[in-house]
Order: structure tokens, then sequence, then C-alpha cells
């Protein structure tokens, strides 16, 4: 139980109206490190509990710490704006009985309201690295009192390009602040050089990362031909599997709006969410997922992270992401909090490396499965390495094709006409001007 902890009895009052039973492995080890005031680092998965796990021991800092004087005392960073917009709904079921305000502060939105924001001097900043540092251009002290700078998923705003944002802003904030990191891998090229001049002497904390195997999701491959052929398969998927809200993924912001027209053709109760959205048609959106409007979701990884949506139980990759860390948090949309989940993905024979390097990253086998009245005409490289990829030819079939391509070429055929010269002539026939010389 959450008692253990000695939260205060306002938190505790907040944790009990969210139905919060037991802590979970990771809010189990990373509430007692924070509520220390030490620096930690937490590897975890999306989905387990980390929100709290940071949330919990800093606004019971803010309750019994007060400082009334002081500007914002918190800033939470995240990569995305869906990300951020579920941190600070979350953060303000937290705060319900305490008096902590808390702002948000992401792209899309005015600078004009967010300025505004910034005047209420709310405790809690929640932002993305991108809007914020905009707003320090305009007003360096924004930060100047912060006391606990926490940084959510990691791995990913790097990933995004916002390292050197985001060592600006640390280096805006206290000196002698707590600094919280959350990522779900340590091994993100360039996280080690953030955690060494952002953190100081961090207890590192790991219930599980990235490869991790996750037990409560089915992980399902489909052979496909091409677009054409995937099309079929999904159609197929949403007429006969039971789910209660599924969530595609595309690569490509024009493949989503052209599999949300073809969805909405085939009359499913679909949605649309990628970059290009303007920020008000990206939260309609949600809250219409959210509310149980919206059953199909088409999106770009912009929903990979900070979608938390309870009703998904299925996902399908249209495309195959480009990297395993991104198939991770794809699926780690669904099998949230213990429940069941299922992802397929639609694999051509452009993406079978993609699936192979997915696989060995993730040390698991993916289960081919197969529709029989679907069946396409790929099944698959006939031949496998031990990594997974396909066999490709040996040297000694290409030195002969390359040989046997020299010979055709030697090969002697009808003696070419020698072509006859062309007059240099203008088309009526008169000559060029000479020019003069220069003598």
């Amino acid at each position: 139980m959450f008692n253990q902890f000695n939260l205060d009895p306002q938190l505790l009052k907040a944790i009990e109206a969210l139905d919060y039973n037991a802590p979970t492995p990771v809010q189990a080890q990373a509430i007692p490190a924070a509520l220390t005031g030490d620096d930690i680092m937490v590897c975890a998965q999306t989905g387990s509990g980390k929100t709290a796990a940071f949330l919990l021991p800093t606004i019971d800092k803010l309750i019994r710490n007060k400082a009334p004087n002081s500007a914002t005392r918190v800033l939470v960073l995240a990569p995305t704006r869906e990300l951020a917009r579920q941190l600070f709904k979350q953060c303000e079921l937290l705060t319900k009985f305490a008096p902590i305000e808390a702002g948000l502060i992401t792209g899309g939105e005015s600078f004009k309201f967010q300025a505004a924001t910034f005047r209420k001097n709310p405790e809690i900043i929640i932002s993305t690295p991108g809007r914020l540092i905009d707003h320090l251009g305009r007003k360096p002290t924004l930060m100047d009192d912060v006391e606990v700078l926490i940084l959510d998923e990691a791995d990913r705003m790097l990933d995004m390009g916002f390292a050197e944002d985001v060592m600006n802003i640390a280096n805006k904030c206290k000196p002698d602040r707590q600094t919280m990191l959350f990522s779900a891998t340590m091994n993100q090229k360039g996280i080690r050089h953030v955690i060494k001049q952002v953190l100081k002497d961090p207890v590192a904390i790991t219930v599980d990362d990235i490869n991790s195997k996750h037990d409560n999701i089915k992980q399902q491959v489909l052979l496909a031909d091409d677009d054409q052929h995937k099309d079929r398969l999904l159609t197929w998927m949403l007429a006969n599997e039971t789910y209660r809200q599924c969530l595609i993924f595309s690569n490509t912001k024009a493949k989503t709006d052209e599999l949300y027209h073809f969805l909405r053709y085939h009359k499913h109760k679909v949605g649309v969410l990628h970059g290009d959205m303007t920020q008000d048609e990206r939260n309609h959106i949600m809250s219409r997922m959210q509310q149980g409007h919206v059953k199909v979701l088409v999106a770009t990884d912009v929903a990979s992270r900070g979608l938390d949506v309870k009703d998904i139980d299925l996902v399908v990759n249209f495309d195959l992401p480009r990297s395993a860390d991104d198939y991770v948090h794809r699926i780690g949309r669904t099998g949230r909090a213990g429940e069941q989940g299922l992802a397929v993905s639609l694999v051509n024979h452009f993406e079978w490396n993609l699936k192979a390097s997915i696989e060995r990253y993730l040390k698991i086998e993916l289960e081919v499965r197969k529709i029989k009245t679907l069946l396409g005409k790929y099944k698959g490289p006939k031949k496998l390495k031990s990594n997974g990829k396909p066999v490709g030819k040996k040297k000694k079939d290409v030195k002969k094709a390359a040989e046997k391509k020299a010979a055709i070429k030697a090969r002697p055929g009808k003696p070419k006409k020698p072509r006859a010269p062309v007059a240099k002539h203008f088309g009526d026939g008169s000559a060029p001007f000479k020019r003069k010389s220069s003598s």
C-alpha cells in the first residue's frame, strides 16, 4: 500500500480517489529514492506507472516545504505534446486535494496565453523542450527557482534532437536542484553524456528496460505482397478481431491520411493523428478517442508516446517502424496495467530485414500468422542467415553472372554503319558568320 511511503494525507486521499491499490514495481523502488532528495535515473517501460513514481514524491515535497515567494519550483520535460498533456492531467488528479497548481507549456498554443500561465506562478510546469526554450529566450529567469527537474522519456527527447535544449534548460535551473531522469533504455546514443552533465551521483534503478518481454502482448506478423494486400488484411482484422479500440501506425503523414479516408469509406468510426494537425485538432481527436466515440485511430509515431487510452487492445503496424525502440513504444500502447493486448505487424518483402532486426534486438521470434482467405504470393525468404535476414547470392554466382555479361558484350555483332558527318549550318542553308580577327 502507498501508506508505507509516509506521504502527506492530501496525497493519500487523491491516491484513494484514483483507486490505486498497490504501488507498481517502478513506484516501489523510485518513490523512496526520490523522497531522500537524491538524483535518480530510472530505466522502465512505458505503461509501468512511472508518472506517479516521480509526481508523488515531488508533490509531497511541495506540500511539506512551502515557498510562497518563489516562482516555479518543479519542471517536468516531456518529448511530445501528447505526453506532456497526459502528464498534466495526471498531475491535476494527484493535486486535487492539495494547494498545488500546475501549468502546461507546449507548442500549438499562443505565447500570450502561455505568458499568462507563467504569471499565475504555478508550482509545477510541464513542458516540451522546444517551446520552453522559446519562452526562456524572451525571459531567461523563468526557471531560476526550480528545485526539481524531471526528464521523462529522455531517450525519446534525444531521438527527437532535444539534447542541446535539455542541457540549456537544465543550466537555467538552480544548481543545487534534484534531478530525476526516466528512460525506456540507458543505451540510447548520447544519454550517458546527458546523465553526466545534468545529474549528480544519481541512484540507478532498473525495473525493466525496452528489451524486456511483453508477456501480456501477443505479437504477430502477417506477410503481405504490397499496400493493396495490406489494405485487405487490415479490413479483415477490423471486421473479425474482437477489440474495444484499435491503434494503426503508419510511417508517413500522407499514408496516415490515405488510410483514414480508406477506413471512413468502409464505415469505420475512425480518427487520424499526425504532426501536421493543429493542437486543437489533436486535442479534439484525443478527447473523442478517450470518450469512446472513435474506435479506430490511424497515427504516425506521434502517438507512440504519451497516448494513454485504457481500451486499446489491438495495435496494427501497417508500416513496420524503422527502429526496434519505436516498435516497442508502439505496441506498448496496448497491454497496459496488466491487461492483454494484440499487436499485429503487416510485413512485405522490403520490411523483412526490419522484422529480423526487431526480433534480434528484443531476443524474440514474432509469430507468423496466416489468414487462409487472404494468402498472398510473398511467403518470406526461402533461406535465412543466423541473424534472421535472407541469404543473398553467393560470391561465385555473382562472379559467374558478371563473366556471362562480359562475354555477351564481347560477341561480334553486325558492323555499324559509319555516321554521316553533320554539317554545321543554319536551318536556311546559310553559313554562320565568321568572327573577325583581333589584328
